[in-house]
């Protein structure tokens, strides 16, 4: 009996990038060391139809340019006008899936927050990006669109249009989903990390709140990795190691591209029309190759909306159309990324119930004890240690914290008292947690309302 294809468009959901023509020069000698032409709009096109001679590079700047990828959407105008293009029901269902479905994308949303330089114009603040998609998905409630999490480590010199590695160096992370769960009743259950890039303190943090990662970008070839700047030397989305069969892992603690036996499951997704760990018609045979063995398979593809979305779903549906007539007994789906991963749990964890959480106060009891809250997995469990705990104060900040862990399983708590912050400096109090189903919950509590 054959598996089934789960068919993903994971989109890196930023807004726009304005990109003048310094920074187009500015890229090609990041990416490819061009040195020594003059940035005009002649050269640019000199460079594009190749008539510039680089050595070995001019094929490849050549290419880079001739692609779509040359562009960037600058502005909401461009990619609202693009959105009305590719969310219309009628390009949706150019090519219907097994159920008679059309394509369907998962918008993975960032903040663009905690910077001081933004010379790409990026939509600077909280929720800017979110509340759009939010507002789309829910005016096509037929398209079954979702929305999950996508995040920019902030660089040293907080650059809107540079992206770390470090989580940890400052606390936008934890302001960012302290505010989503506060502010918006929002905690994700799928992520997508900035750049593809994941490194120890992100693989641990994601081990603590997030069930489902669509970071994966491994291929067996890396050489467009190895003559890459930006990636040489494991710079960047480093997934050498990490399974390239379209298998969904979960990975070693210590090594997040190694098989192990932490909680989260971690998918694969390649780049559409990309010159980096690129999706081909290899790959899509490969996927249906291997569901027609029987195996649920998980397709990832991999998208920005600042780039034009039209030439690369064509590209998708046209490896799909191939895909299809070559395995014509294996069924293909397209899918939000919850359900697909669903597909890949066990059967003892598909057979959990749904999560609900409890959060109650306790007022303080003079001379017994101080005021605290006390947070239950009611049903279903948490995936991971603890539930995410946000707090806003009365100035106007956004905090988290670890909560405490009672002598009973599945109980939390979190005191307000000289070590944490005093309860009169609160003025709300939220959890969100998400089990590894992918169902997701918050709730929020205002002292003395």
């Amino acid at each position: 009996m054959s598996g089934r294809v789960f068919i993903v468009h994971t989109i890196d959901t930023e807004g726009p990038l304005f990109e003048p023509l310094e920074a187009k020069f500015e890229r090609l000698e990041e990416l490819y060391g061009l040195s020594g032409v003059e940035p005009t709009i002649d050269n640019l096109q000199r460079l594009k139809n190749g008539e510039i001679d680089l050595g070995n590079k001019t094929e490849k700047i050549s290419l880079a340019l001739q692609s779509h990828a040359g562009s960037t959407l600058g502005s909401w105008e461009e990619i609202n006008a693009m959105l009305r293009r590719v969310t219309e029901r009628a390009y949706r269902e150019q090519l219907p899936d097994h159920d008679g479905n059309g394509w369907v994308y998962t918008w993975y949303c960032m903040d663009h927050v905690g910077f001081n330089v933004n010379p790409r114009k990026r939509d600077i603040g909280h929720h800017h990006v979110h509340d759009r998609y939010t507002s789309l998905v829910e005016d096509q409630p037929w398209s079954r669109d979702a929305v999950e999490f996508h995040f920019h480590p902030v660089s040293t010199y907080r650059e809107a249009h540079r992206c770390a590695t470090h989580y940890l160096r400052y606390d936008d992370l934890f302001e960012i989903l302290s505010r989503r769960i506060l502010e918006r009743g929002f905690f994700p259950a799928s992520y997508r990390a900035g750049f593809q890039a994941e490194r120890p303190d992100s693989h641990w943090f994601l081990e603590q709140f997030i069930p489902f990662d669509f970071s994966n970008m491994a291929t067996k070839d890396t050489h467009d990795l190895d003559a890459s700047t930006d990636f040489r030397n494991g710079r960047s989305g480093n997934w050498r190691r990490a399974p390239s069969d379209w298998r969904v892992y979960r990975p070693d603690h210590d090594d997040y591209q190694k098989e192990g036996r932490c909680r989260r499951l971690i998918a694969r997704s390649l780049n559409l029309r990309s010159r980096i760990a690129a999706m081909t018609q290899d790959e899509m045979n490969a996927a249906f190759a291997r569901a027609a063995s029987g195996l649920d398979t998980v397709v990832g593809m991999c998208s920005h909306d600042w780039r034009d979305l039209e030439p690369e779903v064509d590209a998708a549906v046209d490896m799909l159309r191939a895909s299809t007539c070559r395995y014509p007994n294996v069924p293909f789906h397209y899918s939000p990324a919850r359900p697909a991963f669903q597909t890949q749990l066990t059967t003892e964890e598909r057979q959990q119930e749904a999560l609900d959480l409890s959060l109650e106060f306790v007022p303080e009891r003079p001379g017994q004890d101080v005021p605290f809250i006390r947070i239950e997995a009611k049903r279903g469990k948490v995936f991971g240690p603890q539930p995410f705990l946000a707090i806003k104060t009365k100035s106007r900040r956004f905090l988290h914290d670890n909560l405490d862990f009672g002598d009973m399983p599945n109980v939390w708590y979190y005191a307000f008292h000289g070590d944490t912050l005093p309860l009169e400096d609160v003025e709300e109090i939220g959890v969100g947690a998400s089990d590894i189903l992918g169902n997701t919950i918050t709730k929020t509590f205002r002292p003395g309302y």
